[in-house]
Order: structure tokens, then sequence, then C-alpha cells
């Protein structure tokens, strides 16, 4: 049973003193955002009178911001920490309501900028100096023009924000809490309830019956609630697709690349170059096959360990010392700045009760980045803690080097430094090891990285374009549909040497990524582009290292597609992909002549 937070030591708890150092301090804070929140109003109407109320505006508008995201953090972090504690729950719900006040209220600012032409913001900049540092954002607003409403349309939009999240919210309150899968045997014939977190233990267990009742009860029970999970997608895409009519796209898709600048070649040329390279997955199934003796392997053996887990357990200490030396290749200046999160606390370690599932690193521009895990002590914790600090690295040196405005990167590139610092400590690992078993466990867990993130994602992202156009074209998303479809896009994607069990074909169900409007498909192309940076450092390529720091300085200052290319990666190329789909190759290459020693 899991300890309480306060049965805990404070070296391993966050410091949120520095975002307050007194709930008083918060308390004040809330209640100036509270009062002055009206006063935008008198910027309604006139924004664009003269150079100095656009100025006054955007000067206001970033101080308030700044504040409400301070405020915001606190309140969540606190709630994150312990779930159970009604006051923080309160605490938090009031920053969220607080939150939504501000974007209604403020949604008339961009349709009011946008009723004149950018010439005379030129001449409003040129005029007044002060108005050079918001100059990206305005750049950002014109370019968006042909997709902004009136202000009363924008101001029905976000206010209509909650009801479009419903889809959302039902599907979070129905997979997270309400649905049960009932209980399951153990190997020992121990009886557990079964629920998304200890299917995550039988799927991946050595043993085969676990693996194959889990899978089975698990996706029975999805099956089950096949009509309201396809009614809740559905919904979602319908939404999508609306606001994207509404707004003047194309389509959902359209609407979404733009909104973060990206190509739409980008997103088909993923597909396509995925679908080509199959063949090397297909080999590793054969290998997994040999390695687990199986005379068919089915999708519940494919998380199946083929060599004995690491069983050595990491301090908290131990761990800060292992990252230090695998990302040493980052240089002594990342490295001294990343001793601050452990120093300054940044870091919340706690598995107490309570806590909510999972990790996450989030950021306050006033102060600095938090990350938040439940800390086992695993080989697989020490990874996890490299991947959010990876976020939170990338945080630090966009507020240490860009205005308020100009730090929040885009999520295009947001988990390219987590995935980074991944791949080196992988790297790392397998190069200081002369242990055979233990360099075929490292090597196989960059190929189930690999694996669940390109391939996987991208035939999520696939599934995703398809419905979205099927129900454009006046297409019904019925369960039999989405399940078919899914079902064909497993055997199309997962290859050769393996059975493609037909409940697999219920898994759309499960996934939560897609109520987040074409996300999934930028975790492929980031860790395409990791790939690319992390081999060009170890490789001591001239500059990568250099160029790679400057792009984790430049915030959201570059487009996406600018950004990676001053790390040396260039998406709108094939041969980006090509070359991961290189290092994936060789890996299987690796683990196979491992297997025949």
């Amino acid at each position: 049973m899991a300890k309480s937070r306060k049965e805990y030591p404070e070296n391993l708890k966050w410091n949120l003193k520095d975002l307050y150092e007194t709930e008083e301090h918060y308390i004040n804070d809330y209640e100036y955002l509270e009062s002055h929140l009206k006063d935008y109003a008198k910027y309604q109407g006139h924004i664009l009178d003269n150079e100095n109320i656009l100025c006054d505006l955007l000067a206001f508008d970033t101080n308030y911001s700044r504040k409400l995201e301070q405020v915001y953090i606190y309140a969540h972090t606190n709630n994150d920490s312990d779930t159970t504690c009604v006051k923080y729950q309160a605490m938090y719900g009031r920053a969220h309501q607080l939150f939504e006040k501000y974007e209604v209220t403020t949604s008339f600012i961009v349709p009011e900028i946008l009723k004149s032409d950018y010439s005379v913001i030129e001449d409003y900049i040129h005029k007044n100096s002060k108005l050079k540092e918001y100059e990206r954002v305005l750049k950002e607003i014109f370019r968006k023009k042909n997709h902004t409403l009136s202000d009363k349309e924008e101001k029905i939009l976000s206010s209509l924000s909650t009801t479009f999240n419903t889809p959302d919210q039902v599907y979070s309150y129905l997979t997270d809490a309400d649905m049960k899968f009932g209980m399951i045997k153990d190997k020992d014939g121990n009886k557990e309830v079964l629920d998304e977190k200890s299917y995550r233990k039988y799927i991946e267990s050595s043993n085969r019956r676990e693996r194959k009742n889990a899978f089975t009860k698990l996706f029975t029970t999805y099956k089950s609630f096949k009509n309201t999970y396809a009614s809740l997608l559905a919904n979602e895409v319908n939404n999508n697709n609306k606001i994207a009519e509404i707004r003047g796209y194309a389509n959902a898709l359209s609407a979404s690349l733009y909104r973060h600048d990206i190509p739409a070649s980008i997103y088909d040329n993923l597909i396509s170059t995925v679908k080509k390279n199959i063949d090397p997955l297909s080999r590793f199934w054969k290998l997994k096959k040999h390695a687990l003796g199986v005379t068919s392997l089915h999708l519940y053996d494919t998380y199946a360990p083929t060599t004995k887990e690491s069983t050595k357990k990491y301090t908290e200490q131990e761990a800060e010392e292992l990252l230090y030396k695998a990302l040493s290749v980052l240089g002594d200046e990342y490295i001294e700045d990343l001793k601050k999160a452990f120093k300054e606390k940044w870091i919340d370690f706690c598995p107490n009760d309570g806590k909510r599932n999972g990790a996450y690193c989030t950021a306050c521009y006033n102060v600095h980045p938090y990350v938040l895990l439940s800390f086992d002590g695993s080989l697989n914790n020490v990874s996890t803690l490299a991947h959010e600090l990876g976020h939170a690295m990338h945080y630090y040196y966009a507020i240490n080097n860009q205005a308020y405005q100009d730090y929040g990167y885009s999520i295009f590139v947001a988990e390219v430094a987590s995935q980074v610092n991944q791949i080196l400590l992988s790297k790392y690992l397998i190069s200081n090891t002369s242990l055979k078993e233990e360099k075929k466990y490292l090597i196989d867990d960059l190929i189930k990285d690999f694996k669940a993130t390109i391939y996987r994602q991208t035939m999520f992202a696939e599934f995703e374009k398809t419905i979205h156009e099927k129900a454009q074209n006046g297409e019904v998303l019925t369960h039999e549909y989405l399940c078919n479809l899914y079902y064909e896009l497993n055997k199309e994607y997962m290859g050769k040497n393996i059975v493609v069990d037909e409940l697999i074909k219920y898994e759309w169900s499960r996934i939560p990524h897609f109520y987040m409007n074409f996300y999934v498909y930028q975790y492929a192309t980031a860790y395409a582009a990791a790939i690319k940076i992390a081999m060009d450092i170890l490789a001591k390529k001239e500059g990568a290292q250099k160029n790679y720091l400057q792009f984790l300085k430049l915030g959201c200052t570059k487009s996406p597609i600018e950004s990676l290319k001053v790390a040396g990666v260039d998406m709108t190329k094939e041969e980006t992909l090509n070359d991961a789909f290189t290092y994936f190759n060789n890996l299987v290459t690796e683990l196979e002549q491992l297997y025949k020693k």
C-alpha cells in the first residue's frame, strides 16, 4: 500500500515555494487576476486607435498572462501531488475556471487587430519601438487571418470550449473511473483486479497464459462498450470537422497542421515512408518468435521479455549521477544547468497515495520547469526521468533566452529533447556493459520504443486521418466501420511473422490520443528527429552538439520546421525518416547477432 505524502522526506518533493512562498501570496495573485480581468474591457473597440494603445494592451496581456500561468501551475501541481486533497481540488477548479474566463474575455483581441492590414501594424512598430518585441506574435496573428472569425463568433466558440471537450471528458470518466474489467488470475492462481495499470504488468509477463488472458479480458470488455465509444469518437471527429469548416479550412487535418505551421506533406510523407519500411519490423517479429520459443507470435506476445529485465534498483542520487554520465556528450553547460533541477528541487519523486498517475514536465516562465513522476528505482523509471528532464531543459533554455511571449515551443518539437535524452541514456548503457543478456535487454528496449513510437503512432495517424475524411464525406462512423478499419491497419503495419488477433479491432476505443485532434503523428516525427540529433552528437559530427543547444534556446521564434533545421534536421526530406529506419534496421541486426552468439 502506498504511503501518504507526509511520510516522504522533503528532499524528494518538488519545491513549490519557488512559485509562492505561502498560500497567502497565491491568494493575493488570484484575487488580483480576478479583479483585473475587467480591465480588458477598456481596450475593446480601441486597440487600433494608435500605436501606444496597441502596445499598452500587449504589455498588459503579457503581464496578466504571466501571473495567470503562475497561479495555474501552482494550483495544478499541488492538486497533482495529492488528488485526494479537497482543498487542492477546489484550488485547481477555481484556477481552471479563471483561465476559461480569461479566454472568453480576451477573445475580442485577435479579431479586432485583424480589422486592419499588416501595413498598419508595421507603421505602428516603426512609431513605437517597444512593439518590436511583439512582432512575431503579430505576424502569427496575421498568418491566421483568413481563418479567424469576428469578435462575436470567436466569443461564441470560446464559450463553447467546454461543450467541445465533452467527448474527451466522457471518454476519460468512462475509461478511467466507471469501466470495470473484472478479476484476473495470475500464474499462481491468485486473483487480482484487472485495470489499465495491472494490464501492463500482465501483458509484459513472461507467462504466456497470463498475457493471453489479460489481452482477451481487456479487449472483450472494450468490445462490450463498442457503441458508446463509437458515439464518443464520432462526436469528437464531428467537432473537429465542423470547427475546421467554420474557420474556412479544407478539412480538420489541414486546420491542425496550419495552426502549428506544419506543411501537409510532413503528415503524408510519414505515412508513406513507414509503409515502405515494414520489413525490418517483420524481421524483428521473427527474432522475437525464436527468442520466446513459440510456433506463432501473437500480438499479446509482443511485449513479453525475451531476456531477464534488469533487477538493479537505483536510488534517486544514483539515477542523478547516471544521467550526468549518459548526457555528458551534451557538454558541460548542459550538465551544469541540469544539476539545477536536482539542487533546486524541480522534481517530485514521491510515489505517494493519491498522486496523479504517469509522469510529465510543466513550466512557469516566472520560475522554472517542474517534473512529476513516481520513482520506483527501476531502470525504466530512470529512463522516464531522463525523458521528462529533456522537456525541462528545453523549457529552461527557452525561458532564459526568450521573452515570455516567445518561450513556448511548438508541440511539433515538444518530444524531441525528451527522446534525445532517452536515446543517449540507452546508448550509454549499451556501450558500458559487457554482459550479453543485459545488452540484449537494452537493445530490445530501444527496438520496443521505436516500434511503439514510429510504427504504432503512424498507424494511429492514418486511422485518425481516414475517419475524419470518411465523416466529412458523409460516412457514419459506426463501431463496425471503426473496428474493420483499425483491424486492417494493424495487419498492414505489423507486417509478417505475427498473428494479428481479431480482438485488437477494439483497441481504437482504448486510445485517449484520438481525442487530441491530430496529435499522435508528432510522436513519430519527433522521434525520427531525435534519432538524427542523438546519432550526430554521438558520432561527434561537427557542430552537432552546439547546434542542438541552440535549438533548445529558440522557443517559438522560428517555425517548427526551421527550428529543427537549426539542430541539423530537415523533416521535409524523406531521407530523415529513412535514416531513422537505417538506425532501426541496425538495432535489429545487432540483436540478431547477439542471439547467434
